[in-house]
């Protein structure tokens, strides 16, 4: 009996040590971006240049980074992640995409946060694509989306945006 209360107060403490750390990563999330990078809309044409700006908000448990990417000099798009942290997974939604809202899960490594995505619509012949959320040092964010090429089927870079804390 003795070894399974104290089994069960290890696992305890580690979840809420978890908890803790997720809340301290999010935490660093916190504050307004800006930064430049390319988008290709489809993994069979050209990228363009963008810039962002964006505002990330946090709790202990959630983020929320909303801001808009300007192309070309004429187009504009707002976007937006909204994830949920919860027994180390990540949930949410990443709105920006012609399809729709798409759906995000995934899980953090470090200082990564790694999700999969699933467009409403098929984009690049499936449903399915990958973006990750790089801190980079204390000021520093990566956001990169790779998605398969239906005709060779690699992975692409469908876009990569660097950003710096203003």
């Amino acid at each position: 009996m003795i070894q399974i209360l104290a089994g069960l107060i290890l696992v305890l403490t580690m979840a809420e040590a978890a908890r803790a750390d997720e809340a301290a990563f999010l935490q660093s999330l916190e504050g307004k971006w800006a930064g430049n990078g390319a988008v290709r809309i489809r993994t069979n044409v050209p990228s363009m240049t963008v810039s962002c700006t964006f505002d990330s908000s946090t709790t202990p448990s959630s983020l929320a980074l909303e801001g808009n990417c300007t192309g070309l000099m004429v187009m504009s798009r707002a976007v937006a992640v909204n994830l949920t942290s919860s027994g180390g997974r990540y949930t949410g939604s990443y709105t920006g995409s012609a399809t729709g809202v798409a759906r995000l899960s995934g899980t953090r490594r470090g200082n990564a946060i790694n999700l999969g995505i699933l467009w409403a619509k098929n984009v690049n012949g499936d449903r399915k694509a990958q973006i990750t959320m790089r801190k980079v040092g204390n000021n520093g964010m990566v956001l990169t989306t790779t998605d398969m090429d239906p005709r060779s089927r690699t992975s692409v870079v469908t876009s990569e945006i660097n950003l710096v804390r203003n």
